[in-house]
């Protein structure tokens, strides 16, 4: 069966995932860190993408975003991905690929997931048992929304600046958000649209945003006649 095409759909958000082929590290110490922090901003900035919140483990990456155009967020991940690879490949002296195989992207309805999507990704660095709190985890944007650092990386959606008045009100909120955790099922539903690229919302959403898309947003149901170019 032929693989869906990526959801790319200008004015949404996507959650995004990127993952070392067979499970290897991507990342081996601070300096490659950086190194993808610095190509993400670069390349969000010069493609038109607003990322609002991310988390840098040692064999994936979590990525939200709201790309200005349809182009704009697979340009810049093929941007971000072949010189990160170039760049990780000379300064360790290996060859071959690093990623395993193309990044994972769907489209999430922001009023309703949105917000546990940025604590399930700040959550992932405590799911995997490297730090016991969301806020011991440097390599992540959450220190950004409580406060604790400015990273300029980060472009805050319009649902945080509305949990709250002022930026003490909205960090507040945020960390109560973060701390209360996910649900399992909210959980699994996140997980699972992210792997298989299926679009996440309410009906209304789901409907709107078929119109734009000849692409199939969910198993098991047809998307509109072909003719139409999808996003990629």
């Amino acid at each position: 069966m032929a693989r869906l095409p990526r959801l790319s759909i200008a004015g949404h958000a996507h959650h995004v995932v990127q993952r070392g082929n067979d499970g290897q590290a991507i990342f081996r110490d601070e300096v490659d860190r950086r190194q993808m922090l610095q190509l993400l901003e670069t390349q969000a900035r010069e493609h038109r993408v607003a990322l609002h919140a991310y988390v840098l483990m040692d064999n994936h990456v979590h990525l939200l975003l709201t790309p200005a155009t349809a182009e704009g967020l697979p340009k810049m991940m093929q941007a971000v991905g072949r010189r990160y690879v170039r760049w990780f490949n000379d300064r360790h002296g290996r060859s071959g690929t690093l990623w395993e195989g193309r990044y994972r992207a769907t489209v999430i309805e922001a009023e309703r997931h949105l917000l546990p999507c940025m604590a399930y990704i700040d959550l992932n660095p405590v799911r995997a048992g490297l730090v016991a709190q969301a806020a011991d985890y440097p390599w992540s944007s959450h220190t950004h929304y409580i406060g604790q650092r400015a990273d300029r990386l980060v472009t805050p959606h319009a649902l945080y600046w509305a949990l709250g008045n002022t930026p003490f009100a909205r960090e507040a909120a945020y960390t109560r958000l973060v701390a209360e955790g996910l649900t399992q099922q909210q959980q699994e539903t996140l997980t699972d649209s992210a792997f298989k690229g299926w679009a996440l919302g309410g009906p209304e959403f789901m409907a709107a945003l078929q119109k734009q898309t000849a692409r199939r947003l969910s198993k098991g149901k047809a998307g509109r006649p072909a003719g139409r170019v999808a996003g990629e």
